[in-house]
């Protein structure tokens, strides 16, 4: 699969504080590539070198294929950038600050309009376009805030803790933009500190704690590296059950219930393992439930504390 975002011993410190340590990471395009880490691992420092915004001190980062440090403007020209916070100019409206980007990015007075009309009603803001945006919610601003990253069409857009702050359902919305942009092709490069953002939408995940990688895989991957994954298994009858515990020896027991709980870290062989040593005992479970790990318990693995926790809205 083509490579979006390649990182070769990317390193960069301020002062005495080493904040990235030789970071190797390969991003697929056309994919979401989740950053997770708590605050001060990191995250916005790579995005920031990744964006041109900084540079590194060792290594190589490498956008679209061409070195950051080397050619900043290939890079420019193929990105887009949402950061932690609205980058919109409060004094003007929706479609203004729209209009103003375009003629940022040099699109020409038709394309820049017809641009502008496009992402209004595709972000739901055409009813608001020509509207303060001191009348506009947390939520309307974010997606304006996306519309402006979107306006020259990049083929790479970081998203660096996109919805932070936002409630449930403007972040959902948000997500849903997200999934039809990658749908599209465009790869997205995004920071969190929000475990089910990435589980939804990533595609692979890296955990970055003190400037270094811990892990690196798919959601299901990195939480089948923690420890506390089971098979559930219930069962119709006492003979039934009798006949599960003599073949599964490591089995927690529930004898109220007729349930059994066997240790897995949830993989097929994990399971067809538990399977085939019912089928030699001639036993059938009534039910199967696998539980594993979620990716706040990743985490705290991982990283030694807990992932940070949503404010109520």
């Amino acid at each position: 699969m083509t490579s979006a975002i390649q990182l070769e011993g990317l390193t960069k410190s301020f002062g005495e504080k080493v904040v990235l340590d030789q970071l190797d990471l390969d991003v697929a395009a056309g994919r979401v590539f989740a950053l997770l880490g708590p605050n001060g691992a990191g995250k916005t420092t790579t995005v920031h070198i990744l964006s041109t915004l900084m540079r590194p001190d060792a290594g190589v980062a490498r956008v679209g294929g061409h070195d950051v440090v080397a050619s900043p403007e290939a890079v420019r020209a193929l990105i887009g950038v949402t950061g932690q916070f609205s980058a919109v100019d409060n004094l003007l409206t929706g479609e203004e600050n729209l209009r103003l980007m375009a003629d940022l990015r040099h699109l020409g007075r038709k394309e820049g309009a017809r641009r502008t009309a496009e992402l209004l009603e595709r972000f739901d803001l055409a009813e608001a376009a020509r509207k303060p945006l001191s009348t506009y919610s947390g939520g309307m601003r974010r997606r304006l805030d996306l519309a402006m990253t979107l306006v020259s069409r990049p083929q790479i857009v970081f998203l660096d803790e996109p919805t932070t702050g936002l409630d449930p359902r403007s972040r959902a919305e948000m997500w849903d933009i997200v999934r039809e942009l990658v749908a599209a092709g465009t790869t997205i490069f995004l920071t969190t500190q929000y475990l089910e953002e990435a589980d939804q939408l990533a595609h692979r995940v890296a955990v970055l704690d003190h400037g270094v990688i811990v892990a690196d895989g798919t959601p299901s991957e990195l939480k089948r590296l923690v420890p506390g994954g089971r098979i559930h298994l219930e069962f119709e009858d006492q003979p039934a059950f009798d006949g599960a515990l003599a073949v599964l020896e490591d089995a927690t027991r529930d004898d109220a219930a007729l349930a059994l709980d066997v240790p897995s870290d949830g993989s097929f062989a994990s399971i067809r393992t538990v399977m085939d040593r019912l089928e030699a005992g001639r036993v059938e479970a009534r039910a199967l439930t696998i539980h594993t790990p979620d990716l706040d318990d990743v985490f705290l693995a991982l990283t030694g504390h807990d992932a940070p926790k949503e404010v109520a809205q």
